[in-house]
Formats: C-alpha cells, sequence, structure tokens
C-alpha cells in the first residue's frame, strides 16, 4: 500500500467521523442552556425527589464522643420566609438563599466580544429552564431539615461584596430547628477563586439525640435547540460527570440520562459535576466522609446528587462537614490548584483516556508556549514547530521514500502498461523494484498515523479550552474557537493540500482514485470553513511546513524522473 493511498483511507476517515460526530450531536444532544442568554432568578426547586434516609442508604460517620442513637426523632417542620442575599466578588455576582446557589454570572466571561455584552449566567432559576446547586439536610422521617426556606441569614447584611484588597468573604446563614437543633451554614468566598467553600455544623443543644444527612445536588432542565457546524457550543459534551478513585471519570449526556441506571453508587474522596460548552458546576465533598452517588429525573429537571454522610448527634454534641462548590471556567490552572483527584477531567477532551491524555499534554506544551508568547495564536503556531521537531526523523524518512517513489514513477508507468489488467504480476513487479532500488512503500504510513490522533486530539483542545475562548490571533481572527470569518484560513489551507498532491507520487493508482485525490482539498476545504479558526490555523501552518520539507527532500533526491527502461523479466 503506497503513501497516497493510506492518506486516502486517513483523510476520508477523519471527514466521516467528524461529519457523524457532527450529525448525531444536530440530531439529539441538548443545549448547553444559560450560556447564551441572560435570564431572570425565581426561586429553587423543591426537595420532592429525596428519599428518607432508610437504615444501609446512606453512608454514616461517625461523630467521636457520641451516644448511641435513641429512637427516631420527630420529623422536622421547615421554617419559612428565608430572604435572599447578594454576594459579589472580582469574578462571580451571585444570588444565594443559604440553601441553594439561585443566580451565578460569570463577571469576567462576557457573552459575546460585542462592547457592553452582558456575562455568562452559568446558574439562572428560570422557570422554563432552571439550573440551580443545592445543599440541604434531611432528617428522621424523610422531612427536609431545614427546608426549601429555612435558612436564615445570620446578620443583617443582604449585600456582601470582597472589598479591594480583600482576600476573603465569608456569609453565615443559620437554621434554628426544634428541640435545640441548629444548623450553622457558612459560604467561603475567595479572591480569584471559583470553588465556594459551603461549611455545616450541627449542633445539639437539645434533650434527644438527632439524626440526618446532608445531601448536596446539581439540577438543571436543559433546552434543545437546532444544532449547525456553525454553533461552537455544539462541540461539546453536555450532561453529568462523576468521579470515584475506584472507577474513574465517568459521564452521562443528557439525552441518554437514565439509560444505563440511577448510578446508586458509594464513593469517598470523588466529585459529581454538571458540564457544557466552557463552563461547569461541581460539588466536591469532604475527602474523607463518604456519600451515595445518584442521578434521577423529575420531569424534565436532571439531577446529580450526593447523599451523605448521615450523623447521628447526641445531646451536648456537634458535627461538621463541608464541600466545595465549583461555579465557573474550566480553566486548566485554577482547577489544578485545586488539588481535587480526577477534577482535571471535566476539560473534557474526550471519553476515552488515551485521547485525553494526549490532549492533556499538547494543551501543557501549548499553555507554557502561551506563557511566553502571550498570544494564543502564536501558541498554536509554537505548538505546531515543536511537533514538526519531534517528528522531523520520522517526516524526513517519509518525504524521503515519496522522492524516491516519484523518481520512479515512469518506471512504475510503464509497469502498469506492461503488465495491463494483470494486477498480480504488476504488483510483484513493482515490489521487486522498490527491493532493488531500497525503497520503502510503507515509510509514510508511520508519520500519518502520529498525527491522525495528535490532530483529533488538538481539535477538542481547541473547542474545549476556554483559555481560548473569544481569544484573538491577528488581524480577522478575533476568536479562535470560532469559524474563521472570511473563510482565508481555509482557502490557504486548500491550496497547500493542492500543491502537497502534486508532488506526492501515486504510483499504480487507478483513475477512480486519481479523480478522488483531485477532490479531497476541496473536501477538506469545505470541512474546515466550519471548523474553529484555531485548529484551521494549526492545519495551515502544519501543512505549510510539511509541504516546503517535502519540496526540499523531492529536490534533494528525486526531482529528475529515472528513465523509463525496464529490464525484461
Amino acid at each position: 500500500m503506497n503513501q497516497t493511498r493510506v492518506f486516502l483511507i486517513f483523510a476520508w476517515l477523519m471527514v466521516v467521523v467528524l461529519l457523524g460526530m457532527e450529525w448525531s450531536r444536530e440530531k439529539n444532544a441538548p443545549d448547553p442552556a444559560s450560556v447564551v442568554a441572560a435570564q431572570p432568578a425565581v426561586p429553587a426547586s423543591d426537595d420532592a425527589d429525596l428519599a428518607p434516609p432508610a437504615a444501609g442508604n446512606v453512608p454514616q460517620a461517625t461523630v467521636p464522643g457520641q451516644a448511641e442513637a435513641a429512637a427516631p426523632a420527630p420529623a422536622m417542620k421547615a421554617a419559612s420566609g428565608a430572604p435572599r442575599v447578594s454576594v459579589a466578588t472580582d469574578v462571580l455576582k451571585l444570588v444565594l438563599d443559604g440553601r441553594s446557589v439561585l443566580d451565578a454570572e460569570l463577571l469576567q466571561f462576557p457573552q459575546t466580544k460585542a462592547a457592553g455584552s452582558p456575562p455568562v449566567r452559568l446558574l439562572t432559576e428560570d422557570k422554563a429552564h432552571p439550573y440551580s446547586a443545592t445543599s440541604g439536610w434531611v432528617g428522621q422521617g424523610g422531612s427536609a431539615a431545614p427546608g426549601a426556606n429555612g435558612f436564615q441569614p445570620a446578620q443583617a447584611q443582604r449585600d456582601y461584596v470582597l472589598a479591594e484588597g480583600q482576600d476573603e468573604l465569608k456569609v453565615p446563614f443559620v437554621w434554628n430547628g426544634p428541640d435545640g437543633v441548629s444548623i450553622q451554614r457558612t459560604y467561603t468566598f475567595k479572591r480569584g477563586d471559583y470553588a465556594i467553600g459551603v461549611r455545616d455544623e450541627v449542633v445539639n443543644a437539645g434533650g434527644a439525640p438527632w439524626q440526618g444527612y446532608v445531601f448536596r445536588k446539581l439540577d438543571r432542565v436543559p433546552t434543545i435547540l437546532t444544532r449547525g457546524m456553525t454553533n461552537p457550543d455544539s462541540f461539546s459534551f453536555n450532561g453529568a460527570t462523576w468521579f470515584s478513585p475506584a472507577d474513574g471519570y465517568q459521564r452521562r449526556a443528557f439525552k441518554d440520562y437514565l439509560e444505563d441506571g440511577n448510578l446508586n453508587q458509594t464513593v469517598s474522596g470523588g466529585w459529581v459535576a454538571m458540564l457544557q460548552h466552557h463552563f461547569f458546576t461541581a460539588w466536591i465533598p469532604q475527602a474523607d466522609q463518604a456519600s451515595l452517588y445518584l442521578l434521577s429525573q423529575n420531569g424534565p429537571r436532571n439531577v446529580i446528587e450526593t447523599r451523605g454522610p448521615g450523623f447521628t448527634v447526641a445531646p451536648g454534641q456537634k458535627v461538621s462537614t463541608q464541600a466545595r462548590l465549583w461555579v465557573g471556567p474550566k480553566l486548566v490552572n485554577q482547577i489544578a490548584r485545586e488539588d481535587v483527584k480526577g477534577l482535571d477531567r471535566v476539560v473534557d477532551y474526550s471519553r476515552f483516556s488515551l485521547m485525553a491524555i494526549i490532549g492533556q499534554g499538547l494543551f501543557w506544551v501549548m499553555n507554557h508556549v502561551h506563557k511566553l508568547v502571550g498570544n494564543w495564536g502564536w501558541a498554536i503556531i509554537g505548538l505546531v514547530l515543536l511537533l514538526k521537531l519531534a517528528l522531523f526523523p520520522l517526516a524526513n524518512a517519509q518525504y524521503k521514500s515519496q522522492a524516491k517513489m516519484r523518481k520512479f514513477q515512469p518506471r512504475i508507468a510503464q509497469l502498469k502498461e506492461r503488465y495491463g489488467d494483470d494486477k498480480q504480476k504488476f504488483q510483484t513487479a513493482m515490489m521487486e523494484l522498490y527491493k532493488k532500488e531500497k525503497i520503502n512503500p510503507l515509510g509514510g504510513c508511520l508519520p500519518l498515523l502520529i498525527q491522525m490522533p495528535i490532530f483529533f486530539a488538538l481539535y477538542w483542545v481547541l473547542v474545549e479550552s476556554v483559555e481560548l475562548r473569544q481569544a484573538p490571533w491577528l488581524g480577522w481572527i478575533q476568536d479562535l474557537t470560532a469559524r474563521d470569518p472570511y473563510f482565508i484560513l481555509p482557502v490557504i489551507n486548500v491550496a497547500i493540500m493542492w500543491f502537497t498532491q502534486k508532488l506526492t507520487p501515486a504510483p499504480g493508482m487507478d483513475p477512480m482514485q486519481q479523480k478522488m485525490m483531485q477532490f479531497m482539498p476541496l473536501v477538506f476545504g469545505v470541512m474546515m470553513a466550519f471548523m474553529p479558526s484555531g485548529l484551521v490555523l494549526y492545519w495551515v501552518v502544519n501543512g505549510g511546513l510539511s509541504l516546503a520539507q517535502q519540496w526540499w527532500m523531492t529536490k534533494k533526491h528525486g526531482m529528475h524522473p529515472s528513465p523509463a527502461k525496464v529490464e525484461t523479466p
């Protein structure tokens, strides 16, 4: 099999895979509901989907020094009239009711590049498409404790702002239940941080033991919009993901949310999240406390939650549990600072571990180049240069093999004419010629085999990386994750592919294959016209450098065709 046929196979494979992925998304995938449009906030959803803490259903925590559990305590009634509190940091603007984050705006991420564009609203309580992050408690008998409006601000203050020079902001709430039981909740916000600390302390000042468990959930009604290749949001994974040290990273798209069951898995040291293009929310429970992970649906609402640990709090005792709630972008460096195992997988380059590892490696290199050049477009070009240097020996062998094949094309053409339709004799004679002239017809295969997974991984890196969102390169390219508005890069790519095709030998190729190859640059040009401009930039620079290298090797080793003289067998 010659190099051109290998290229043809992989080129068409890439076209089929990419167009197939787009078709499936266009048909089935839901849209990230609240990234594009700002929506008003309304009250959070209730807890009709919660189950009582049946024995063995929720992991129990050990409380040092506590008494044995007494008879079940009566169900607790929810308090009412909890007011809302607004919180503003340098990166977030939130609305809380103590129990739920009702609304979240990402102040450093405008929806569009237009002047005055409002920030992305990640959480919203719009009645049609709510998306919230909630944490509460369930007492004995399955009653919410506190209920939907149970937490009250512990201070008279209703508006909190992280002041200039202030690094941390604490917002306290409290619930006072019957029989002397109270829950003190503290939200902690830090400058430049999208991870919100949520700490609960249960204090039993009554005369009987109290039993209950904490739950933390993400609740969303996704919308479905018409898909198109010009909409970059449609290329990213949308759904729930979770991580456990035992089973690793797992995910479930909204379109088949409960197809494989409701999860029902006990985990320590993991997390749950909901992902969309460039942004995500996640609950990260206390690592040393076990939780029951569950997926559920309540009408159109998709829910992922953790239940537990459960506590029995003796009179005069108190217990605490804490978690982190991430509400923000998929910023690789900030996610790494959280030091949570597996959390880097929310930057979902692929569901396949190998492709994800390649994607993480490519971004690591590109990120370090960006630190030097300060521009993501030039960082992509720098990545291409480094990859070309790494693959230089393989590419040289490939182009040397191609140059030799080009040199002997007249002799191969004469062999084809001599043997006519007898393909077996033609192939035998051609392989004897390769052997005699020390030509490796498979010399061009290995570089292609290496470059294809790199290309696919880089595709997901450029689509998924929020660092490149609305990032300019130069001139007409003002957003590397959007298509080229004037199709300049795709046209350049067509020209490069055409010239490359002219330099690439095609010994033994039949007329039908030749016609297919002639259309290949055009097919790629149309496909690239709708892809992120950063990916096309990579392909143009890589193709341009490959063309220059191939031209030089052809000039050095095979510019002058060998005489069309063939010895008679």
